[in-house]
């Protein structure tokens, strides 16, 4: 299974609108080669940089229930049932990091089935409910440049 963002180039560069001051809209993501058995997709966005300056891995965006057969998931666009960040909202919640660069990641699980969780589960919520069930994994390093951090 592969994960990708077409939109970002070759060094996966979020954009300035992908940001929370930017247009806080989520990137372009391609998916290809789910296995066949998948029942559901779910999608993580984290950003492990900001663990230095904030005690924990930040969650950005956090999608369950994603149909199987997803090939693309267009910018801005929510393509399932969408949990809390740590941004206290469902949603896409772009990088607004406050010390410079930061890299992320999105994580694509391929699960057995559909989760049976309310909107707004926590990711630990959602960490529990996929205990068992991931068929694959797929990983999408990508930064967010210093230069697009914009500051009030």
């Amino acid at each position: 299974m592969k994960l990708n963002a077409p939109e970002l180039g070759e060094e996966n560069e979020l954009k300035e609108k992908h940001g929370y001051m930017g247009e806080n809209v989520s990137p372009v993501l391609g998916i290809e080669d789910v296995p066949q058995e998948a029942g559901s997709l779910a999608l993580v966005f984290q950003d492990p940089d900001a663990e230095e300056m904030a005690g924990k891995i930040w969650l950005h965006w956090l999608v369950w229930n994603i149909p199987a057969g997803t090939e693309r998931i267009e910018s801005g666009e929510s393509p399932g049932i969408e949990g809390t960040t740590d941004f206290k909202k469902t949603g896409y919640n772009g990088p607004n990091p406050p010390d410079g660069e930061h890299n992320v990641v999105f994580k694509l699980y391929a699960l057995e089935e559909k989760l049976d969780l309310q909107e707004e589960a926590t990711l630990d919520e959602f960490e529990e409910a996929i205990e068992g069930k991931v068929i694959e994994k797929a990983e999408l390093d990508a930064v967010y440049p210093y230069d697009h951090i914009v500051r009030d």
